[in-house]
């Protein structure tokens, strides 16, 4: 079966997000513990990976959680952000870009309650692809089979016709057992040539 879309992740992928080492730099000025900033604050992300929480509840609740001040919350999640955000894998995303209009693609992307319209002043995303589904804004998240799901659907595609690049194994694992071609991006020359090996390998 023939590819007809290509999917692409963001975060170390599109963009390139190396550990700036937030987490470290705020328990030590919270004098916390190693790992006890992301304990505590662990239902703030997910509720907000999954919608639940709207962005001032994020940071209403975090001042509640952690005793900060809402200037505190402000600087953190500016931390935050900038490691989010990362910067641009350039060549990757030129390659995505011209990837239309033969194949449908989309960006399939683990995110957070604003993170649209943060990537999209930075990076304009939804230029680049026919949509963008963020977990935020579908309540479900890799490796969740459903999310999959949805993206073929908004697709218009059967799985098999799919090609799927991420840069976690789960998320690549569940994407293949649902019947995507998925490929775990570890650096740029070899997802491309792993994405054109693949569409070769299908082609009619």
């Amino acid at each position: 079966m023939p590819i007809r879309a290509i999917v692409f992740d963001v975060g170390g992928v599109l963009e390139i997000t190396p550990d700036l080492g937030v987490t470290a730099k705020w328990e030590q000025r919270l004098q916390l513990k190693p790992g006890e900033l992301d304990e505590r604050l662990h239902g703030v992300w997910r509720g907000g990976s999954l919608g639940t929480l709207t962005e001032e509840e994020v940071h209403t609740s975090i001042g509640e959680i952690m005793g900060m001040s809402a200037a505190q919350v402000d600087a953190f999640m500016d931390d935050i952000w900038a490691e989010y955000l990362g910067t641009l894998n350039v060549e990757l995303t030129e390659y995505f870009r011209r990837l239309r209009p033969k194949y449908q693609t989309a960006i399939l992307s683990n995110s957070f309650v604003g993170a649209r319209r943060r990537e999209q002043e930075h990076y304009h995303f939804d230029e680049l692809c026919d949509f963008i589904i963020y977990s935020h804004e579908v309540g479900m998240s890799k490796p969740d089979r459903r999310i999959y799901a949805l993206t073929c659907e908004r697709l218009g595609v059967q799985p098999a016709e799919v090609i799927f690049l991420d840069d976690r194994e789960a998320a690549i694992d569940a994407a293949r057992e649902y019947g995507m071609h998925g490929i775990l991006f570890k650096e740029n020359a070899q997802a491309l040539a792993d994405i054109q090996a693949c569409i070769q390998a299908n082609a009619p």
